[in-house]
Parts: C-alpha cells; structure tokens; sequence
C-alpha cells in the first residue's frame, strides 16, 4: 500500500509524541501531572451550558447547519469585536465561523499556496500552522523568536529570493509557546511589509484575553491585527473559545478580516465538512454577548497560576521569569539539558510523572526550553515544581 508524499512531514507531532511519553510512565505506576497540553480544566460559564441544554431539546438544531445558519454567531462575533476593538465588520462578508481556530490555520494554506510556495511562519510556533503548509504541499521559511528580540522575527532578515516565492506570513501574538506580546507598533510594521511583498497577513488569536494584569508595560494589551490593517486589505485573524471561555472540548471559533480571504476559507471548509452543532454556537453566542467576568476570573485564576509555579520553579533553583500573557510558562533548560529538550521531558515523565512539552516539537529555534501549560491548581503546581526538584537534582 502506497501513501501520499505529503504524509511524510506529518509524522511528529509534539503532543502526540508526549502523549506516548505520558501512557508509557503511567502503565509503569507513575501518577501523572500533566503540563504538557493546554486544555484548560477550568468550567464553562454556567450561562453559557445553559443555553446549551436548552438547545439539545430543540429538534430544529439537530439536523445539519449550513452557512446560512450561523449569521446569528456571525452577528455576536462582528459585535464583539467592534465592542473590543472599534472596528466595523461585515458579519456577512468579514466572519466565518469555524471548528476550532486551528481548521482554519490548517485549511487556509489551501486556498493561498500552490505547490511550491513559501509561508513565513514563526519559530518556534504552533504545529498545525506547519501542518497546513505541508498539506497544500508549500515550503516552510523560519523565522526565528529570540529571547533577545522580544520574541518577535526580524523581517529584515528575509532575503529578496526568498520573498519572491513567498504568498503568507503567519503570526501569533499572545504567543504559544513563548508567552510574548507583540505591541501594535510591531503589527503595522508587519502590514506594511506584507503590502510591499503582496503576502497575505495571518495572525492566529487564541489568547486575546489571557494577559495579566501586572505588567508595567505600555504593551501589555494584546492588539488585534486588524487595527494595523483596518480596511482588512491583507490580513485574516483566527479566534476560538477555547482559551477565554474554556470550551476547548466543544470546538468554536471563527475567522475574521478580509472578505476575499474569508470567502477562500468558506470554498476549502465547504469542502471538509458541514458546520458545528448549532447547540454550541448558540452557547457561543451567549459567551460573546453576556457578561465576561468569568473571562476575568479565568484570567485571574491563571495569574495566581503563574505566580505560584514560577515561584515554586525559582525556589528549586530554576530561575524562570514572570510570563505577561497565555496559560504557559516559557522555561530555558538548565545548562545540563540544553539543546535536549525532548531527551529532558521524556525522563522526566517516565521518573516523577511530570509531563511537560519540549521546546524542540514547537521549532527549532525552541530548542533548549520547555514549555509548562498551567492546567492545574495551584497546590498541584507545587507538587509538580518540587518533583521537577527532585529530577534536577538526580539528574545533573
């Protein structure tokens, strides 16, 4: 039996690969802590399950549901962001609502990239902005994220041959894994070099709203794209519920920004499958639209999440600082494990339990760090930081 070529760059993935660490420390006795995924464990909104359920008694949202279906969350989302961010948008033209950001990440390289072609994507970055490109059979161009640069690409550095091949860029600010923010000045710079290359401007949003409250820096707010790019003349910005509203396991989220590239998205996703059920995007709807001060208690809940497991790491000698934004903590390797991120995590699943995600499965300009997801309380942080202790210790 024969397989495509393109399977071929699909074989790693950083979870999949941590999940087989995971089972393997587990059918040995080992109880896990798992920090390696962010999935959040916090609850839905009470009112947003709520209209869920009523919804399941409905037996006009149990049959398929077609784009025309979904206005009324087109609607919530167009003011949602208009409330957020003072920008106009064409509910009908401008939003698409999609199964998770990441079937958009994934799928729109489809739409925007014959063979051959290049995406400038970040590095480290999230796999399935990688896997997209490899399924439209394009070329994949780094762009390294260094501590030293704040963690955002030098887009200087890109050489006139390799933009000459290249059609998308693809950002991610709040970022994941490296918890960076990317202030807005940075945005219309990326706008700006994207209109002079003819590129199309992706950025993927998930964690809007996880930005804590602490920081000192005039930045610390997390822009949208499309304030750089307010005619949404180039750029196209992917949202899910997952992280906000912690309904990661209910697969929500939508595409946002210019009407010819949403229009693209729709031809591809027309293709793949039908819509969500239409229970959820009337829970969604009912997120958007109601209250949010469970968004700010899940931003508060992983604020104290932060504090205490970088205090607990700082205290076993790991010195790691304060991350200003996401549900992760981006953390260099002590000197012993550098340049062995995955060597690091795979022994320290298989001795205490502990899994974390080794910074090379993001890129490998994240190679020499590891990323923990702060996906459990605060006393189990402890625990964790203190059998990560433990594993330094024996382990050096």
């Amino acid at each position: 039996m024969q397989f495509a070529n393109r399977l071929q760059n699909l074989t790693r993935n950083v979870f999949a690969d941590m999940d087989r660490a995971k089972t393997e420390a587990k059918n040995s006795g080992r109880e896990i802590i798992d920090l390696s995924l962010g999935s959040s464990d916090l609850p839905v909104a009470d009112s947003t399950i709520k209209v869920i359920e009523a919804s399941l008694k409905d037996p006009d949202t149990h049959g398929y549901l077609l784009h025309a279906g979904t206005k009324d969350f087109r609607v919530a989302v167009a003011n949602w962001y208009s409330h957020r961010f003072g920008l106009a948008v064409d509910p009908e033209t401008e939003v698409l609502q999609l199964i998770g950001s990441q079937e958009g990440t994934a799928h729109l390289p489809l739409a925007i990239l014959n063979p051959g072609d290049i995406a400038l994507l970040q590095d480290p970055g999230y796999p399935s902005h990688a896997g997209g490109v490899y399924l439209a059979g394009g070329e994949i161009y780094p762009m390294p994220l260094l501590a030293a640069n704040n963690f955002l690409p030098i887009l200087e550095d890109i050489s006139a041959a390799t933009l000459a091949k290249s059609k998308m860029m693809v950002l991610s600010y709040p970022h994941n894994p490296t918890a960076a923010i990317a202030p807005l000045a940075f945005f219309e710079q990326a706008v700006s070099f994207c209109r002079q290359h003819n590129l199309v401007l992706v950025h993927d949003f998930p964690y809007v709203d996880l930005v804590f409250s602490d920081s000192t820096d005039p930045n610390s707010l997390a822009p949208s794209i499309l304030q750089a790019d307010p005619d949404k003349e180039l750029s196209i910005e992917f949202f899910t519920l997952s992280k906000s509203y912690n309904m990661g396991g209910f697969r929500i989220g939508y595409a946002i920004g210019n009407s010819s590239l949403i229009q693209a998205l729709r031809q591809i996703k027309a293709v793949v499958d039908f819509n969500q059920y239409k229970g959820i995007l009337n829970g969604a709807i009912a997120a958007l639209s109601g209250s949010q001060e469970s968004v700010g208690e899940t931003v508060q809940t992983f604020q104290q999440r932060r504090d205490v497991f970088v205090q607990a790491l700082n205290e076993i000698g790991w010195q790691v600082e304060l991350p200003k934004a996401t549900m992760y903590i981006w953390a260099k390797l002590p000197q012993f494990w550098q340049h062995r991120s995955v060597d690091f995590c795979t022994k320290l699943v298989a001795q205490t339990g502990v899994a974390a995600s080794p910074g090379a499965g993001f890129g490998q300009a994240g190679e020499g760090y590891v990323r923990f997801a702060l996906v459990k309380d605060p006393e189990t942080l402890r625990q964790a930081a203190a059998k990560i202790g433990q594993f330094l210790q024996t382990n050096k």
